[in-house]
């Protein structure tokens, strides 16, 4: 089975976690960049007009900078993300209706000082394209020990 580990950071903890991922598992890494990188003021949720704020509560797609282009050679995809109002940012949507998931494994995981990735699962779920199931969510720290990474990845 081949697999992608993907992964949306901006403070670097999810780049951590993704790329400790994919060299534990062997898999290939693809960092999901937004077209319009984000400040840190972009992410600042205590200020309502942030750029975070306005996409999550709008609903707005985020444009992607770089595409995939040997995406249907994977059959697992492993999407990393921070957790932002308790679910995965609005990137990471965009992301799973960019590409075909059709007969691919999906399986989530986030970075978050608190907040589970639960509800990330069924939202993900709801958009993908394709007929692709997501078959699992995990919430790492930036400093999970490898054995707890390892294990996850190679129970999917």
């Amino acid at each position: 089975m081949k697999t992608l580990v993907t992964f949306f950071s901006v403070s670097s903890k999810t780049k951590k976690v993704a790329e400790r991922l994919a060299k534990l598992s062997g898999a290939d890494l693809f960092e999901i960049k937004p077209e319009v990188p984000y400040t840190s003021a972009d992410v600042k949720f205590i200020n309502p007009l942030a750029r975070c704020n306005k996409e999550k509560l709008g609903k707005a797609q985020v444009p992607i900078a770089d595409k995939i282009s040997n995406f249907d050679e994977y059959d697992l995809i492993v999407i990393g993300f921070p957790i932002w109002y308790a679910a995965e940012p609005n990137i990471i949507d965009t992301f799973v209706t960019d590409y075909d998931f059709s007969g691919k494994k999906v399986a989530l995981f986030a970075t978050s000082g608190g907040t589970g990735a639960a509800k990330s699962k069924d939202k993900v779920q709801a958009v993908i394209k394709g007929d692709a199931k997501v078959i699992d969510s995990k919430l790492f720290k930036v400093d999970s020990p490898d054995e707890d990474l390892k294990n996850w990845i190679e129970k999917l």
